[in-house]
């Protein structure tokens, strides 16, 4: 892999990690004024394939797309769409810890993925960076404990990372690749917003944004979590693979930790302290392909 691709495939990665972990920012502001977690994410991919049209017209991007590619965008759309869903719900029947938890399997299934299918191995430094960060989310999402168990959130948020993981191993391996990760991305979001649309009842129970202040925060969501995040993370993973750009999202846990901090007035305990480095090591690992030392003496003996 050319070292400039891999470079720019891994800051493309962690801005969409980062720009994810935005979530909190925009979205709890929502649900504080009543708006239901349908209308959300149906506003969330509504706002944003409208930004994401303007800048292609204005760039004079083409929308042409063959038919096979349509189709593709279909599927990825639906289970992209599919994913945030499962993960949001999941939040109604478990701790928010666990689900993000369970949803950073979703590595281990992309590389299971390319494994079984595609006979892709992944090298050392790979899969110590992944089970390094699945330990630094474990460390930092359940630090408080489980408060709560229930079978029907589990399966929820484990559909969602299963749903994430086919979805970034489409945008490899599917003749999606040949696409550019902006008319990839329109399409997808275009797709995904249909399933918001049924879930609504076609619509009718769509909720109005009561004020300015909720636009906004829905323009935000749209912008940051969504387009951004959606975008670059298309970008990543024809740089560096599926497997790596999934690693590179535990940088969304983190962004939202830092907001909730900032923003929000939440305390940071040292247990989150050593998730964080944890989780900084796995990325360092990730982008630079390169164990630490002791770990790589360990290997050797």
């Amino acid at each position: 892999m050319n070292i400039n691709a891999k470079l720019s495939g891994s800051i493309f990665g962690i801005i969409s990690a980062v720009t994810y972990g935005m979530n909190p920012l925009f979205g709890l502001p929502l649900y504080q004024k009543g708006i239901t977690t349908y209308s959300v994410l149906f506003y969330r991919f509504f706002f944003a394939l409208i930004l994401l049209g303007i800048i292609m017209l204005i760039r004079k991007q083409s929308f042409k797309i063959e038919k096979k590619q349509l189709l593709m965008s279909g599927i990825g759309g639906i289970l992209l769409s599919l994913s945030c869903l499962g993960l949001f719900l999941s939040f109604h029947h478990i701790d928010g810890g666990i689900a993000v938890t369970i949803l950073f399997v979703c590595p281990v299934i992309i590389s299971s993925i390319m494994y079984l299918f595609f006979h892709v191995k992944q090298s050392i430094s790979t899969l110590i960076g992944m089970f390094c960060a699945m330990g630094g989310i474990a460390l930092l999402s359940l630090g408080k404990g489980v408060e709560h168990f229930s079978l029907t959130g589990i399966v929820l948020a484990f559909s969602s990372a299963s749903t994430y993981a086919i979805y970034m191993v489409m945008v490899k391996v599917s003749c999606l690749k040949n696409l550019s990760s902006e008319t990839l991305t329109f399409y997808v979001m275009l797709f995904g917003l249909s399933v918001f649309f049924v879930t609504l009842n076609f619509g009718i129970n769509l909720q109005i944004l009561p004020d300015i202040f909720s636009l906004l925060c829905a323009l935000g969501l749209a912008l940051f979590p969504s387009l951004f995040s959606f975008l670059f993370m298309a970008i990543a993973i024809k740089h560096i693979g599926p497997s790596k750009t999934a690693i590179l999202g535990v940088l969304e846990p983190v962004t939202a930790l830092l907001i909730g901090i900032l923003v929000f007035g939440e305390s940071l305990s040292f247990q989150q302290i050593i998730a964080v480095a944890i989780i900084l090591i796995s990325v360092s690992i990730v982008v630079t392909g390169k164990p630490p030392a002791t770990v790589k003496a360990k290997l050797k003996s």
